[in-house]
């Protein structure tokens, strides 16, 4: 059982959560946790969350409310820190960044799919890795952005790390683009060209992990080299 530290809010429907987990054995990002909640009269509904933190302390999740879920509302709105929870883990082996590697790091994110990349980007920063690493993270809107002055803060302090926004329903005051969809120009422009051989990882809705996969292999990226992992909610 994994006792709740800490809740804070990310967003208006996202909130992070920090777990003890006693005898935890670490993890590698990309990795995540399986929970259960079991109801009064026995029901049981079981989920998987992608892990936020890296290195030691508090496991950290972060859990996008989505309205019919049997499990995210009661996460996102019910659970307060000394609550416990069922979990298992860490669970996963091919959707993981290794600190060892050595090659150029294309991220793409989709709403709360950024969760696991964060991960990375964080255990990057940890290792003072010198990876180039470049994040494209798409949200909807700017009020919809997981860890905002986190990125930005570390766009600017993480040398080699470049992180590119893009917003499908309503800009920033400023911005030079009307909202957009992920497009082949987006990944063309921010993301590594395949000639530097990098390693990319795709997380998100099923839709969107599926049109960025396509777009990359269709830029020249080796498959081999492409990892995704994807979700159901939009």
């Amino acid at each position: 059982m994994a006792t709740v530290r800490s809740a804070r809010w990310e967003t208006g429907s996202a909130r992070t959560l920090a777990l003890d987990i006693p005898d935890w054995p670490g993890h590698l990002p990309g990795q995540h946790i399986d929970i259960r909640l079991t109801a009064e009269d026995g029901y049981q509904a079981q989920r998987s969350y992608s892990i936020a933190s890296a290195g030691p302390g508090p496991v950290e999740i972060s859990v996008q409310r989505l309205e019919d879920g049997e499990v995210s509302p009661y996460l996102a709105d019910v659970v307060e820190a000394g609550d416990q929870i069922e979990v298992r883990g860490p669970v996963g082996g091919w959707f993981v960044w290794r600190a060892e590697s050595t090659a150029p790091v294309t991220l793409v994110a989709g709403g709360s799919g950024i969760v696991p990349l964060m991960a990375m980007i964080r255990a990057r920063g940890l290792a003072a890795g010198r990876q180039p690493f470049r994040l494209i993270y798409s949200v909807r809107t700017p009020g919809d952005v997981l860890y905002a002055d986190e990125l930005r803060r570390r766009a600017l302090s993480d040398q080699g790390l470049d992180v590119r926004f893009v917003y499908t329903r309503a800009v920033p005051d400023g911005w030079p683009e009307p909202p957009a969809r992920i497009s082949v120009a987006t990944l063309n422009t921010h993301g590594w060209p395949p000639d530097f051989e990098p390693d990319c990882f795709v997380c998100g809705p099923t839709s969107f992990v599926e049109v960025a996969a396509d777009i990359l292999v269709a830029l020249g990226h080796d498959p081999k080299r492409i990892r995704t992992e994807r979700f159901g909610g939009s």
